[in-house]
């Protein structure tokens, strides 16, 4: 066996390898000498198929297994003394698309190797983090915000029609060209008018009603409807009132705090105050993480691999289009060419990310199982009464498995770096954390 170089061109690299007749046909009869004791055939006993039988019946199969296994043994062997590590996987070729049997096999193989990355003096990188403490204003008006929410207001009888906002009681049936329908009928529903629990029209037709009116409501359910039988479908509710509440907003104390688990007010505002906190810090990191990105973007530079930004640019393109064309769900479009910005784009990406798993590699940083049981147990959460559904897909499918652990290797490579900067906590206003956060989502 015999492997050539052909290319050694930046971190392109192209070699033929070439596998002699006469190996070839040794890999083939060392296979079939294998499987020879457990062959049966009609006329002879099971392990005494002569090999020239043995050739006849299962040669042409195990030619292509001897064939592939050459090949992937040479390119191992040379992966292991050369030290590259392939951006993409390599193509191959049959040198001679006419190849017969007897012949040597020569295969072209090309690829382009992963850089070798700098290292980074993560001393020599500044950065400010910005600091929030969440003040009284803040405090006061995520209370009023609970105050105001479902879960503490409270509803009393009143007089006078139905406003947004107001609670009606009511009894109704619902009929589908003239016929009641499974689901469609409920005796003293309490109904909270401007929730948008309903389908779209049903409360905004309840608007205006008093107590003891009776009202026929004509909805049409979305064409998306989980039922499929009604979707799309006119209905119409004959609705009967029977009480209009209004909402009463509940005293800020100490019985307000204990319908949000608190033990009491003060209590309830210490919680407040660590959530703002803590997403004043997250805010805060993001920035950071951003500001960190662009440092060591411009601490670094090496060749990138041709592919691997050629990948990231068409993907880059093919997201934005689909995120400008939403009605447009499959891949049946017109070809998207990537511009200048999605190549520019597609570069610093891939040049973050290679350094990034380069730091990572070098500093050990691993995403532990525990953490990835977190992350999945989070991800189910999302499918209510379908996790174990979802529990095996994760399990089947590798690349998703990738896709939830890439952010989370990232973020702890982040924080390496963050750990080993000269990082400044500099204390700012929410207003200049918000401006700087939707200077990111300019960006």
């Amino acid at each position: 066996m015999q492997v050539k170089e052909t290319l050694n061109e930046g971190l392109k690299r192209g070699y033929a390898i070439t596998v002699t007749a006469a190996e070839l046909d040794a890999k083939v009869i060392e296979k079939l000498k294998e499987a020879q004791p457990d062959v049966e055939m009609k006329g002879f006993r099971k392990g005494k198929v002569p090999m020239a039988m043995m050739r006849k019946q299962f040669g042409p199969r195990v030619l292509g297994e001897a064939m592939q296994e050459s090949i992937d043994s040479a390119m191992q062997e040379h992966m292991e003394k050369s030290g590259d590590r392939p951006a993409m996987q390599p193509e191959m070729k049959m040198d001679d698309a006419d190849w017969k049997e007897g012949n040597d096999v020569v295969v072209n193989v090309s690829y382009e190797c992963l850089p070798n990355v700098p290292a980074v003096d993560f001393k020599a990188i500044t950065l400010d983090r910005m600091k929030v403490a969440a003040d009284e204003e803040s405090v006061k008006e995520a209370l009023d915000n609970l105050a105001a929410s479902p879960q503490a207001v409270s509803f009393e009888e009143k007089k006078g029609a139905a406003k947004d906002g107001d609670q009606v009681v009511i009894d109704f049936v619902g009929k589908v060209d003239g016929e009641a329908f499974e689901g469609g009928t409920a005796e003293d529903y309490p109904l909270v008018l401007g929730s948008n629990s309903f389908i779209p029209g049903f409360e905004e037709g309840l608007l205006k009603v008093k107590a003891g009116d009776e009202k026929d409501v004509t909805v049409t359910f979305p064409a998306e409807y989980q039922a499929a039988h009604l979707a799309g479908k006119e209905a119409v509710f004959t609705c009967k009132v029977k009480e209009v509440r209004g909402a009463k907003t509940p005293a800020m104390d100490d019985e307000l705090a204990k319908k949000f688990g608190a033990e009491d007010l003060e209590a309830l505002k210490a919680q407040i105050t660590e959530r703002l906190e803590a997403e004043y810090n997250g805010a805060s990191r993001a920035v950071t993480k951003r500001a960190l990105l662009d440092a060591l973007d411009k601490a670094v530079s090496f060749d990138l691999p041709t592919s691997l930004v050629e990948a990231e640019a068409n993907q880059i393109a093919h997201q934005l289009w689909h995120e400008e064309n939403p009605d447009v769900h499959g891949h049946d479009h017109p070809e998207i060419t990537p511009t200048d910005e999605h190549n520019t784009l597609a570069e610093r990406r891939v040049k973050l990310g290679l350094l990034l798993a380069d730091i990572g590699q070098k500093a050990e940083v691993k995403v532990t199982d525990s953490e990835m049981t977190q992350a999945i147990m989070n991800q189910a959460r999302q499918y209510p009464g379908q996790e174990r559904q979802f529990f095996e897909f994760v399990q089947q499918n590798a690349q998703f498995r990738q896709q939830l652990q890439a952010p989370m290797f990232e973020d702890k490579v982040v924080d390496h770096i963050l750990e080993n900067a000269s990082v400044t906590e500099k204390s700012v206003s929410k207003d200049d954390l918000q401006k700087a956060v939707e200077k990111l989502e300019e960006e």
